[in-house]
C-alpha cells in the first residue's frame, strides 16, 4: 500500500471526510483492523482565504507547493488536496514536487464516463462557478480539445447565497436545513435545465446534501476523489485479504456507497 499526503485544513471539516473515506474504503476492502497509509498537513485555513479574498493565487499557489514539498519529504507517495477550490493553483503544486498529485477532476470525469453524463450540473463556490478549471485541465491532459460534457449552473443570483452558505456555515461546522433547502432548490433547477447528475464542486457541501436528497444521482467530488486515491495508493492488488484475515475472517465494513450510481428515494 502506497503512502497519500493529503493537503488539507481548507477547511479541516472537508479534511476529516476525505482521511474518514480513504480509511473506511481500505477497512472494505481488507477487512480487520486495516486502515490507509496518511500523511496530512493541515495547513491555517485563514491565511490561505486571506489569499484567494486577496487575489494572491501566485502566494496562495506557493503556500501550497510548499506543504506539498513537505509531504514528499515526509514519505508520500502521492498528494491529494482536500479542497476543489484549490485545484485552481494545481500547477503550482505539481510543478514543486516528484510525486504524483491527484487531480479530483481526473476522478470526476472517469466517474462521468461510467455513468454515461453528458450534462452535469454544478454546485460550488461563486469562483469555481465563474471559472473554468475543475474539469477542464484534466479533459485538456487527456488530449480534449474540448471539455468531453456540459456543464450547467445555477443563476449568478444565486452564487452569493451559495458562497454564505458554504464558507459561513458550512467552514464552521453550521449545518441548517433551511440551507439544505435552497440547495436542494437550486439542484431541482438544474435537471429541470436538463442536467442528468449533480456535482458538488466543493468539498463541504458534502456535510449538508446526500444521495437520497436527489432526483438526479449524484457526483460527490470529495466521495469520488478519496475513494480514486484508494485506489491509486493500493494498486492492481486491491481488494486482496492477507492470509491472516481470511483465517480470522473479520467481517468488513458495510462498503461505501457510490452515489453516482443512487437515485433519490424523494
Amino acid at each position: 500500500m502506497k503512502c497519500l499526503g493529503l493537503i488539507g485544513g481548507i477547511g479541516w471539516e472537508s479534511t476529516a471526510l476525505y482521511y474518514r473515506l480513504i480509511n473506511e474504503e481500505v477497512r472494505n476492502r481488507y477487512g480487520s483492523l486495516h486502515s490507509a497509509r496518511l500523511v496530512i498537513n493541515s495547513l491555517e485555513f485563514q491565511t490561505i482565504d486571506s489569499l484567494v479574498k486577496a487575489n494572491r493565487w501566485n502566494d496562495a499557489g506557493a503556500a501550497l507547493a510548499e506543504a506539498a514539498q513537505m509531504l514528499e519529504r515526509a514519505g508520500a507517495d502521492a498528494v491529494v488536496l482536500c479542497s476543489n477550490l484549490m485545484h485552481y493553483v494545481f500547477e503550482a503544486i505539481t510543478a514543486a514536487v516528484t510525486i504524483p498529485v491527484l487531480h479530483i477532476g481526473d476522478a470526476v470525469l472517469a466517474e462521468a464516463r461510467t455513468a454515461r453524463v453528458n450534462r452535469l450540473g454544478l454546485i460550488g463556490t461563486r469562483f469555481t462557478l465563474e471559472h473554468d478549471f475543475l474539469l477542464e485541465r484534466p479533459a485538456a491532459r487527456a488530449g480534449h480539445r474540448r471539455l468531453p460534457l456540459e456543464f450547467l449552473v445555477p443563476a449568478p443570483a444565486d452564487f452569493d447565497e451559495i458562497d454564505r452558505i458554504i464558507y459561513n456555515e458550512l467552514c464552521r461546522g453550521i449545518v441548517r436545513e433551511e440551507s439544505r433547502e435552497v440547495l436542494l432548490r437550486l439542484a431541482k433547477d438544474l435537471r429541470l435545465r436538463g442536467a442528468q447528475a449533480i456535482m458538488l464542486g466543493s468539498s463541504e457541501l458534502a456535510l449538508l446534501l446526500h444521495a437520497d436528497d436527489f432526483a438526479l444521482p449524484l457526483f460527490d467530488s470529495t466521495e469520488i476523489h478519496a475513494l480514486a486515491a484508494v485506489r491509486w495508493a493500493l494498486g492492481p492488488d486491491a481488494g486482496r485479504r492477507s492470509a491472516h484475515d481470511a483465517v480470522a475472517k473479520t467481517p468488513a465494513a458495510p462498503a461505501v456507497k457510490k452515489q453516482v450510481r443512487r437515485a433519490a428515494k424523494r
